[in-house]
């Protein structure tokens, strides 16, 4: 009796042997996909991808999470410390920089043909490019612009939007002069990317953040371009806190037909479509002081070094996330500029009048500058502008402050 079990269960065990060795060339995968949270389309177009991607690779899976921009950087470096990193992250592409430094990313090179490189708009891809590597693909891309609210502007008596800083303090002015419950600039002074509102300024004065291996957050250039926004502010010409309010929350004043004029991306004007469908607006140049200037933003999707299922990973953005239709209906769903010539021949952004005002920007763009630190030398500028935007700092003393710690991190 017991010889007849063992040869059973010997034959099970041969059985399943040759069932094992027959699939294991095909053992499915799972790749786990980390996104920022641009809108409420974004979940839908990933989920989206993810459904056509795994229709062509039967058995395999992609999971995908999609998290508020605010939490991500810190919910990845959890990740990170507990060894959970995802395959595929989302990331804001100046964080690439230390990711690469720490031996975070993976390089792309090796997974792409050069036809597929060759299809994006090359200015897009040198962010995420260090010594001659490219760790990561820019999923969204955006130059800044100046919205203005036609009507606003009509009441105040102003025909054509300013192209200069001393127009956008005169138009503010005007603005106020109505005595409405609107505010003449928006001003924002809490969370990401506070610092790049005020980069509009720094730049278009001739200022840099880093100059010759130092920083230069306290130059004279510098100083007038944080000396104007708080003349702005002392005067009343921006919401009477900026301190309290972050992008999200100027671009809902300005939906709201509470603002004259904003500096922001593209991504506005479909939400504009969206939440204001009858705010009669324009769009126009960042304004220049000495010279023209306007941040250029990409964010990237990375691959992790660590992943176990790399080759998917890069299958699953070389055959879907980056092809034609995808390009196509995730820049136009969340309002972002082409990244693949392809999807930039497209009639849907070729012949759309609009996007003159960003793409016209383009050549002009300044991008942050690709150096290890960068995120606490944000920091260290952004407590700097709070101090200024709620009176406890004069401009100088707060920059002075500012470059200090900036110099001491590109010293580490």
């Amino acid at each position: 009796m017991y010889q007849i079990k063992k040869s059973r269960v010997l034959g099970l065990l041969a059985g399943a042997a040759v069932m094992l060795g027959a699939s294991t060339g095909a053992q499915a995968e799972t790749i786990r996909v980390v996104l920022g949270y641009y809108s409420a389309a974004t979940q839908e177009l990933f989920e989206g991808m993810a459904k056509d991607f795994m229709a062509k690779h039967p058995g395999d899976e992609v999971k995908i999470e999609v998290i508020q921009w605010d939490n991500l950087q810190q919910r990845l470096t959890t990740d990170i410390a507990g060894g959970t990193e995802p395959d595929i992250s989302m990331i804001g592409t100046r964080w690439l920089v230390d990711y690469v430094k720490n031996d975070i990313a993976e390089p792309l090179d090796g997974y792409m043909t050069p036809e597929f490189k060759g299809g994006f708009i090359d200015a897009f891809l040198s962010p995420s490019t260090f010594d001659g590597k490219m760790y990561g693909l820019p999923v969204a891309a955006s130059a800044r612009a100046m919205y203005y609210n036609k009507d606003l502007l009509a009441k105040a008596g102003v025909n054509e939007p300013p192209t200069t800083w001393d127009g956008v303090v005169d138009t503010a002015k005007k603005i106020k002069a109505l005595g409405s419950d609107a505010y003449g600039f928006a001003l924002q002074g809490k969370e990401i990317e506070t610092d790049a509102y005020w980069y509009y300024s720094l730049w278009s004065h001739g200022g840099d953040i880093i100059k010759d291996g130092k920083s230069g957050v306290a130059s004279p250039e510098a100083v007038k371009a944080l000396t104007l926004y708080k003349s702005m502010i002392d005067e009343g010409l921006t919401e009477p806190d900026p301190s309290g309010l972050n992008r999200q929350d100027i671009e809902r004043l300005f939906k709201q037909g509470r603002i004259g004029m904003i500096l922001t991306g593209p991504w506005l004007r479909g939400q504009i479509k969206t939440d204001a469908p009858t705010l009669n607006y324009g769009l126009s140049s960042i304004p220049e002081g000495t010279t023209k200037a306007t941040y250029g933003v990409t964010d990237t999707l990375m691959v992790f070094k660590s992943s176990k299922n790399k080759e998917l990973a890069m299958k699953f953005l070389t055959e879907t996330a980056f092809s034609p239709k995808w390009r196509i209906e995730f820049s136009t769903k969340e309002g972002f500029l082409p990244v693949m010539k392809e999807e930039a021949a497209a009639p849907v952004f070729a012949n759309d009048p609009q996007l003159k005002a960003f793409t016209d920007m383009l050549p002009y763009a300044r991008f942050a500058p690709p150096v290890a630190n960068w995120e606490q030398m944000v920091d260290a500028v952004i407590a700097s502008l709070q101090k200024v935007y709620i009176g406890q700092a004069q401009p100088e003393a707060a920059l002075q402050e500012a470059a200090a710690t900036i110099d001491g991190l590109i010293q580490q």
